[in-house]
């Protein structure tokens, strides 16, 4: 079977090929909205959102939502109790941390900047690498880093089964209990929770006039067009669910050091992978700041700058990429629409829950 680099493959709706197997492209993870609307009789979805796809074919209950929102937030789901998922995923800072980096136990910091939960679901694979199928094979690796959270699979079932309040919520919503893989399960159907639809773009693109300023309708025109913007950031989720290298962290002679961040290529081995990183939703973008995979760009004017002088160039470079000649105005008319016509008023907030005690 051939081997396709992912940036290259066009990421269609029959998807792209990786290590002999088939990927599903975002497009194609998505199933019909009738198929989606049956399956997701418990999930309520956002204007301008197609319902998630479930991998198991059931919707998750509200008691497994509940727990998994728990555990979310739960600091004893870390070797000294101090970090939980909403350390890095605050919803408080668009479900990111507003850092450069993500930072873990004892203060020990990664090399990656934290990528928002929000329309997570709609990533058929996760990190920035795609190292993780769906939110369930993302949920754990976290938990186990040892720059993270630093807990062992066994260690963390023995913790909950420990916490009474744990074990019997484990034992109402699933057959074998407290177990590993219904950790994943149950934060990750709380995290198919957390969607962003409903932005003045959709409303505007539904009829209403009204709902983007004239700036920002310039900027989207900027933005579908000129700016070429939608290569990588398409569909309804403002992202193609591919991988692409787009220059960060490859300038100068940076690509040819060893110790550069490969990215994707780590994962697939393909050298047309080589500093290529997961295209991020554009939803609630203005406050997931700072951006791209290394949290190297401060600003949505830096990042529209960047993108204008056609990035860092590299043998690995997207063939999408190359110099735009914005206008100062078509620049900030950009920015407005990035900022105004996907920043939701139903903006997920979540407040973190009450948690089961420790035993006494």
């Amino acid at each position: 079977m051939r081997l396709v680099s992912a940036r290259n493959a066009g990421l269609g709706a029959a998807g792209f090929l990786f290590a002999g197997t088939v990927v599903l492209s975002a497009t194609a993870w998505l199933l019909s909205q009738e198929q989606s609307a049956a399956l997701n009789a418990g999930l309520k979805t956002p204007a301008g959102l197609p319902a998630v796809r479930l991998p198991d074919g059931k919707a998750p209950s509200a008691a497994e939502i509940e727990l998994g929102k728990q555990l979310y937030f739960d600091t004893r789901l870390s070797r000294d109790r101090t970090v939980s998922c909403a350390s890095c995923h605050d919803p408080q800072k668009g479900w990111s941390n507003g850092e450069r980096f993500a930072t873990g136990i004892g203060g020990k910091v990664g090399d990656r900047s934290a990528p928002t939960i929000i329309n997570a679901a709609y990533f058929p694979l996760q990190f920035w690498d795609g190292r993780a199928q769906e939110l369930e094979g993302q949920a754990l690796g976290p938990i186990q880093n040892p720059i993270e959270m630093d807990l062992t699979l066994d260690e963390l079932v023995m913790r909950l089964q420990a916490i009474p309040g744990y074990k019997k919520q484990f034992d109402a919503i699933y057959k074998d209990g407290v177990s590993a893989d219904n950790v994943a399960r149950a934060i990750a159907s709380f995290e198919r929770t957390v969607l962003s639809g409903n932005a003045p773009y959709d409303r505007y693109k539904a009829g209403d006039a009204k709902a983007l300023s004239e700036a920002a309708r310039r900027g989207a025109d900027v933005f579908f067009n000129k700016a070429h913007c939608t290569a990588c950031h398409s569909g309804p989720n403002f992202s193609d669910g591919g991988f692409h290298n787009v220059g960060i962290g490859l300038h100068g002679k940076d690509f040819k050091a060893k110790n550069f961040d490969v990215g994707r290529e780590k994962i697939s081995g393909l050298e047309g992978d080589r500093g290529s990183f997961k295209t991020p939703t554009l939803r609630e973008i203005a406050r997931t700041a700072p951006y791209m995979h290394d949290g190297s760009l401060k600003t949505l004017e830096e990042v529209v700058d960047y993108y204008d002088r056609g990035g860092n160039k590299n043998p690995w470079l997207d063939e999408e990429l190359f110099v735009l000649k914005l206008t100062a105005r078509q620049k900030a008319d950009l920015v407005t629409f990035l900022k105004e016509g996907l920043s939701s008023p139903d903006y997920p907030v979540v407040r973190p829950p009450s948690l089961p005690p420790d035993p006494k």
